[in-house]
Protein backbone atom coordinates (compact mmCIF):
# COMPACT_ATOMS: atom_id res chain seq x y z
CA UNK A 1 0.00 0.00 0.00
CA UNK A 2 2.78 2.42 0.86
CA UNK A 3 4.46 2.03 -2.52
CA UNK A 4 1.53 1.60 -4.88
CA UNK A 5 -1.12 3.81 -3.33
CA UNK A 6 -1.30 7.32 -1.97
CA UNK A 7 -2.05 8.12 1.64
CA UNK A 8 -3.74 11.28 2.79
CA UNK A 9 -1.15 12.76 5.16
CA UNK A 10 -2.01 15.26 7.88
CA UNK A 11 0.60 17.09 9.92
CA UNK A 12 0.26 18.26 13.51
CA UNK A 13 3.13 20.64 14.18
CA UNK A 14 4.30 23.33 11.78
CA UNK A 15 7.70 23.99 13.30
CA UNK A 16 10.95 23.00 11.62
CA UNK A 17 10.23 19.27 11.36
CA UNK A 18 6.60 18.72 10.35
CA UNK A 19 6.53 20.63 7.04
CA UNK A 20 9.77 19.01 5.84
CA UNK A 21 8.49 15.51 6.63
CA UNK A 22 5.31 16.41 4.77
CA UNK A 23 7.31 17.62 1.77
CA UNK A 24 9.36 14.41 1.75
CA UNK A 25 6.25 12.22 1.82
CA UNK A 26 4.59 14.44 -0.76
CA UNK A 27 7.60 13.89 -2.99
CA UNK A 28 7.10 10.14 -2.52
CA UNK A 29 3.60 10.42 -3.97
CA UNK A 30 1.37 10.93 -0.95
CA UNK A 31 -1.20 13.71 -0.67
CA UNK A 32 -0.81 16.31 2.10
CA UNK A 33 -4.34 17.04 3.29
CA UNK A 34 -3.70 19.57 6.05
CA UNK A 35 -1.32 21.03 8.59
CA UNK A 36 -1.84 22.83 11.88
CA UNK A 37 -0.70 26.39 12.47
CA UNK A 38 2.75 26.67 14.03
CA UNK A 39 5.65 28.85 15.01
CA UNK A 40 6.32 30.11 11.48
CA UNK A 41 3.38 29.63 9.12
CA UNK A 42 5.05 31.61 6.34
CA UNK A 43 8.05 29.28 6.30
CA UNK A 44 5.79 26.23 6.51
CA UNK A 45 3.72 27.41 3.57
CA UNK A 46 6.91 27.90 1.54
CA UNK A 47 7.79 24.24 2.12
CA UNK A 48 4.20 23.03 1.63
CA UNK A 49 2.51 25.55 -0.66
CA UNK A 50 -1.27 25.37 -0.90
CA UNK A 51 -1.77 22.93 1.98
CA UNK A 52 -4.83 23.84 4.09
CA UNK A 53 -4.16 25.11 7.63
CA UNK A 54 -6.54 23.28 9.97
CA UNK A 55 -6.98 22.60 13.67
CA UNK A 56 -5.57 19.35 15.02
CA UNK A 57 -8.88 17.48 15.19
CA UNK A 58 -9.70 18.33 11.58
CA UNK A 59 -6.22 17.18 10.49
CA UNK A 60 -6.85 13.86 12.24
CA UNK A 61 -10.32 13.55 10.73
CA UNK A 62 -9.04 14.00 7.18
CA UNK A 63 -5.84 11.96 7.32
CA UNK A 64 -5.01 8.30 6.81
CA UNK A 65 -1.50 9.02 8.13
CA UNK A 66 -1.05 11.59 10.88
CA UNK A 67 2.46 12.99 11.41
CA UNK A 68 2.94 14.45 14.90
CA UNK A 69 5.97 16.74 15.09
CA UNK A 70 5.65 18.64 18.35
CA UNK A 71 8.02 19.25 21.30
CA UNK A 72 8.68 16.32 23.62
CA UNK A 73 6.75 17.78 26.54
CA UNK A 74 3.64 18.36 24.40
CA UNK A 75 3.43 14.95 22.76
CA UNK A 76 1.77 12.84 25.52
CA UNK A 77 -0.93 15.40 26.32
CA UNK A 78 -1.69 15.99 22.63
CA UNK A 79 -2.17 12.29 21.90
CA UNK A 80 -4.28 11.80 25.04
CA UNK A 81 -6.36 14.92 24.38
CA UNK A 82 -7.35 13.77 20.89
CA UNK A 83 -8.20 10.35 22.32
CA UNK A 84 -10.46 11.92 24.95
CA UNK A 85 -12.74 13.28 22.24
CA UNK A 86 -12.60 10.06 20.23
CA UNK A 87 -10.55 11.63 17.47
CA UNK A 88 -8.33 8.72 16.44
CA UNK A 89 -9.64 6.36 13.78
CA UNK A 90 -9.53 2.60 13.35
CA UNK A 91 -6.65 1.62 11.06
CA UNK A 92 -5.24 5.15 10.92
CA UNK A 93 -1.44 5.42 10.91
CA UNK A 94 -0.14 7.73 13.64
CA UNK A 95 3.55 8.57 13.46
CA UNK A 96 5.52 10.85 15.76
CA UNK A 97 9.05 12.14 15.15
CA UNK A 98 10.27 12.70 18.71
CA UNK A 99 13.54 10.96 19.63
CA UNK A 100 12.69 10.64 23.31
CA UNK A 101 9.61 8.44 22.87
CA UNK A 102 8.93 5.10 21.28
CA UNK A 103 5.51 3.85 20.25
CA UNK A 104 4.19 3.56 23.82
CA UNK A 105 3.38 7.28 24.00
CA UNK A 106 0.83 6.64 21.25
CA UNK A 107 -1.07 4.07 23.33
CA UNK A 108 -4.19 6.30 23.66
CA UNK A 109 -4.42 6.36 19.86
CA UNK A 110 -3.72 2.63 19.58
CA UNK A 111 -6.52 1.91 22.05
CA UNK A 112 -8.90 3.51 19.56
CA UNK A 113 -7.61 1.32 16.74
CA UNK A 114 -4.87 3.50 15.30
CA UNK A 115 -1.47 2.06 14.31
CA UNK A 116 1.36 3.58 16.43
CA UNK A 117 4.70 4.35 14.76
CA UNK A 118 7.75 6.26 16.01
CA UNK A 119 10.18 7.49 13.35
CA UNK A 120 12.94 9.95 14.24
CA UNK A 121 15.05 11.18 11.31
CA UNK A 122 18.53 11.74 12.75
CA UNK A 123 19.30 15.14 11.26
CA UNK A 124 19.23 18.68 12.58
CA UNK A 125 16.27 20.33 10.88
CA UNK A 126 16.32 23.89 9.58
CA UNK A 127 12.71 23.86 8.42
CA UNK A 128 13.69 24.52 4.79
CA UNK A 129 14.04 22.48 1.61
CA UNK A 130 17.73 22.00 2.48
CA UNK A 131 16.59 19.35 4.92
CA UNK A 132 15.26 17.17 2.09
CA UNK A 133 18.82 16.58 0.90
CA UNK A 134 19.93 15.84 4.45
CA UNK A 135 17.17 13.25 4.84
CA UNK A 136 18.48 11.37 1.81
CA UNK A 137 21.91 11.19 3.41
CA UNK A 138 20.67 10.19 6.85
CA UNK A 139 19.19 7.48 9.00
CA UNK A 140 15.99 7.24 11.00
CA UNK A 141 15.30 5.47 14.29
CA UNK A 142 12.11 3.42 14.00
CA UNK A 143 10.15 1.91 16.87
CA UNK A 144 6.81 0.15 16.51
CA UNK A 145 4.99 -3.03 17.53
CA UNK A 146 6.47 -5.98 15.63
CA UNK A 147 3.47 -6.59 13.32
CA UNK A 148 3.57 -3.01 11.99
CA UNK A 149 7.33 -2.40 12.14
CA UNK A 150 7.63 -2.85 8.33
CA UNK A 151 5.21 0.07 7.87
CA UNK A 152 7.42 2.34 9.99
CA UNK A 153 10.48 1.19 8.05
CA UNK A 154 8.77 1.79 4.70
CA UNK A 155 7.74 5.30 5.70
CA UNK A 156 11.29 6.09 6.83
CA UNK A 157 12.52 4.98 3.40
CA UNK A 158 9.90 7.15 1.71
CA UNK A 159 11.16 10.10 3.72
CA UNK A 160 14.57 9.35 2.21
CA UNK A 161 16.21 7.78 5.28
CA UNK A 162 17.73 4.41 6.00
CA UNK A 163 15.69 2.91 8.88
CA UNK A 164 17.40 1.56 11.99
CA UNK A 165 15.24 -0.32 14.48
CA UNK A 166 15.48 0.92 18.09
CA UNK A 167 13.69 -1.10 20.77
CA UNK A 168 11.16 0.66 22.96
CA UNK A 169 13.27 0.13 26.08
CA UNK A 170 16.35 1.54 24.33
CA UNK A 171 14.78 4.88 23.45
CA UNK A 172 16.19 6.69 26.54
CA UNK A 173 19.75 5.59 25.68
CA UNK A 174 19.17 6.57 22.06
CA UNK A 175 18.00 10.02 23.12
CA UNK A 176 21.04 10.50 25.36
CA UNK A 177 23.33 9.65 22.44
CA UNK A 178 21.56 12.04 20.05
CA UNK A 179 21.54 14.89 22.57
CA UNK A 180 25.20 14.39 23.44
CA UNK A 181 26.24 14.50 19.79
CA UNK A 182 24.24 17.61 18.93
CA UNK A 183 24.49 19.70 22.09
CA UNK A 184 28.18 19.02 22.75
CA UNK A 185 29.13 19.73 19.14
CA UNK A 186 27.19 22.99 19.10
CA UNK A 187 28.63 24.10 22.43
CA UNK A 188 32.23 23.41 21.43
CA UNK A 189 31.87 25.20 18.09
CA UNK A 190 30.32 28.25 19.75
CA UNK A 191 33.16 28.31 22.28
CA UNK A 192 35.85 28.01 19.60
CA UNK A 193 34.37 30.64 17.28
CA UNK A 194 34.02 33.06 20.19
CA UNK A 195 37.72 32.70 21.02
CA UNK A 196 38.75 33.21 17.39
CA UNK A 197 36.54 36.27 17.09
CA UNK A 198 38.11 37.69 20.26
CA UNK A 199 41.56 37.58 18.67
CA UNK A 200 40.39 39.27 15.50
CA UNK A 201 39.38 36.46 13.14
CA UNK A 202 36.58 38.04 11.12
CA UNK A 203 34.85 34.88 9.93
CA UNK A 204 35.52 32.27 12.63
CA UNK A 205 32.79 29.94 11.39
CA UNK A 206 34.24 29.86 7.91
CA UNK A 207 37.76 29.45 9.28
CA UNK A 208 36.75 26.38 11.29
CA UNK A 209 34.47 24.85 8.65
CA UNK A 210 36.94 22.57 6.88
CA UNK A 211 38.72 21.69 10.12
CA UNK A 212 35.54 20.72 11.95
CA UNK A 213 34.05 18.80 9.04
CA UNK A 214 37.23 16.80 8.41
CA UNK A 215 37.65 16.09 12.12
CA UNK A 216 34.05 14.93 12.50
CA UNK A 217 34.25 12.78 9.37
CA UNK A 218 37.41 11.12 10.65
CA UNK A 219 35.86 10.49 14.07
CA UNK A 220 32.78 8.97 12.42
CA UNK A 221 34.90 6.70 10.26
CA UNK A 222 36.80 5.56 13.34
CA UNK A 223 33.56 5.01 15.24
CA UNK A 224 32.14 2.93 12.38
CA UNK A 225 35.17 0.66 12.22
CA UNK A 226 35.90 -2.44 14.31
CA UNK A 227 36.26 -1.92 18.08
CA UNK A 228 39.83 -1.42 19.28
CA UNK A 229 41.68 -4.46 20.60
CA UNK A 230 42.06 -4.56 24.38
Amino acid sequence: MLRDGRLGVGIIGAGQVGPVIGAALGGAGHAIVGITSGSDDERASAVLPGVPVLDALEVVRRAELVIIAVPTDQLPSLVAGIAEVGGWQMGQLVLHTDPAHGAEVLRPAAEQGAIPLAVHPAITFTGTSIDLRQLHAGFAAVTAPAPVLPIAQALAVEMGCEPIVIAEEDRPAYTDAIQAATEFSRSIIHQSTARLRAIGVENPGGYLSALVQSTVERALREASGPPPLL
